[in-house]
């Protein structure tokens, strides 16, 4: 194997493959990424087993075809100190890769090829297209709620659902849930669930962009995969049954509140700096146009906020985490926020103060 190629064609590639490696390995091979050259292209592949990742690069000098794996963070850190317009020259000697650029020289221990684990093949039952910006969306509007290590480990990812023409996103921790759905040009008649774990979407997302550029996605009975550009991502799915989401989503709610989204997120925010840093407990007391927005913490410290809003009904005091209602205001883009509100001891829902408003969030209230 030898070529050369310029820095900057190799850097964004291989710093989205490097992403998915993880540090700590029980396979030393996992730490690596596989690099093929085959022909004009060279493809850099890194995978823990659950997720995998090939970006293409086509390269202008190719000497020998070939494939090697070599350890993808010190390559990644190789290239980042080399200047932007270095060109790097690599080349294999005693199953050894060496590079060179300029008056730098780098050797690279390296493992074979074969020993580099490959996701399994699969045809997607299901397959569709998408624009990449309107999948960001999804992921963008709903991850914030995914569940991290939890014991129930179907909600340590996102559910997507595909139908007619609409894909939904479904995310939740057991404390909140967040759904945002887009329209797609799907032609499925019954409802398809997947569960695609939390790595696998974060990684996913890493790839997308705020353009229009369409990604093509295959979902098998195992896998997601999703082709956008030069890259092919695959992650296995979650085996098991989220939770229905439409029976979560508080119904008959009879107190409305509309608000302006920005100022009461600045409230918010002032007033959680003196909430219990553990609990993350705020009290807020509902009146005819107006909200009070409470903190304390052990040291008997205490915050208090009024908002101006619009509410008509009978008072109300209910507690939530803070940080559950900052994490809504902050993914919203609209300038006005409706929560609905039943009861102190009943979930809340948020959604934009619009029409056209594609997304909901339900955030538990807490015993104060």
């Amino acid at each position: 194997m030898k070529f050369t190629i310029n820095r900057e064609a190799l850097l964004k590639p291989l710093q989205l493959v490097a992403g998915v490696v993880e540090r700590r390995q029980t396979l030393p091979v996992l730490s690596n990424v596989l690099m093929v050259v085959d022909g004009n292209q060279l493809s850099l592949t890194g995978t823990d087993l659950e997720v995998e990742l090939v970006g293409r690069v086509t390269l202008e000098n190719v000497w020998d075809n070939g494939e090697i794996t070599v350890p993808a963070r010190k390559l990644m850190d190789i290239c980042k100190s080399l200047p932007e317009s270095a060109v790097i020259e690599f080349f294999m000697e005693d199953n050894r890769v060496k590079l060179k650029s300029g008056r730098s020289r780098f050797t690279l221990s390296s493992l074979p090829a074969k020993e580099f684990p490959s996701v399994d093949e699969e045809s997607g039952s299901l397959v569709f297209s998408i624009g990449q910006n309107r999948l960001r969306r999804l992921i963008d509007r709903t991850g914030f709620a995914m569940a991290q290590q939890d014991v129930r480990y179907y909600l340590n990812g996102m559910l997507l659902e595909v139908n007619q023409n609409s894909l939904r996103a479904v995310a939740t921790d057991g404390h909140r849930m967040a759904m945002c759905s887009v329209e797609a040009d799907i032609s499925q008649q019954t409802r398809h669930q997947v569960i695609v774990p939390r790595k696998g979407i974060l990684e996913m997302a890493r790839l997308l962009t705020d353009g229009d550029e369409v990604v093509h996605i295959a979902l098998g009975a195992n896998h997601i995969r999703a082709k956008t550009g030069d890259f092919m991502f695959t992650s296995k799915l979650v085996d098991g049954k989220f939770p229905d989401y439409d029976r979560v989503l508080p119904r008959g709610g009879d107190k409305v509140v509309i608000a302006e989204r920005q100022e009461l997120r600045q409230a918010f925010q002032r007033a959680s700096i003196l909430s219990n840093e553990k609990y993350r407990g705020i009290r807020l007391i509902l009146s005819d146009g107006q909200l009070n927005v409470m903190a304390n913490n052990p040291e008997q410290e205490e915050a208090e906020e009024e908002v101006i809003l619009s509410y008509h009904g009978e008072r109300i005091e209910i507690g939530f985490n803070v940080s559950y209602l900052l994490d809504v205001l902050s993914v919203l883009s609209g300038d006005s926020i409706k929560i609905t509100l039943s009861d102190p001891i009943s979930s809340a829902l948020l959604e934009e103060d619009a029409d056209d408003s594609d997304s909901s969030y339900v955030v538990m209230p807490m015993r104060l």
